[in-house]
């Protein structure tokens, strides 16, 4: 089991970006939140088997087609217990 923290910079908002991850969270059952930032970045906090948030780690990288990535920051967090994944407004 492994939690990462991802921040993801670029042209990320307002491109469907948040929705592009929970889709593809939920087809690798990643459980956790994708969000928008004030500064313009998504932060991502994705759990769940190791190859499976390894590979939601590359989408994001990628990103959904009108997304420019830029930069991708990433940091390991202990695991927290998420039940599914939602996209967070807040």
């Amino acid at each position: 089991m492994k939690t990462l923290k991802i921040k993801i910079s670029g042209n990320v908002q307002g491109v469907t970006f948040r929705q592009f991850v929970k889709e593809n969270a939920d087809k690798l059952s990643i459980k956790g939140f994708v969000r928008n930032l004030d500064d313009g970045r998504v932060e991502v906090v994705a759990e769940g088997k190791d190859e499976g948030v390894n590979e939601i780690l590359k989408i994001c990288e990628k990103g959904p087609k009108f997304a420019s990535v830029k930069e991708i920051e990433f940091s390991e967090l202990k695991n927290q217990g998420f039940k599914d994944f939602k996209i967070s407004y807040i």
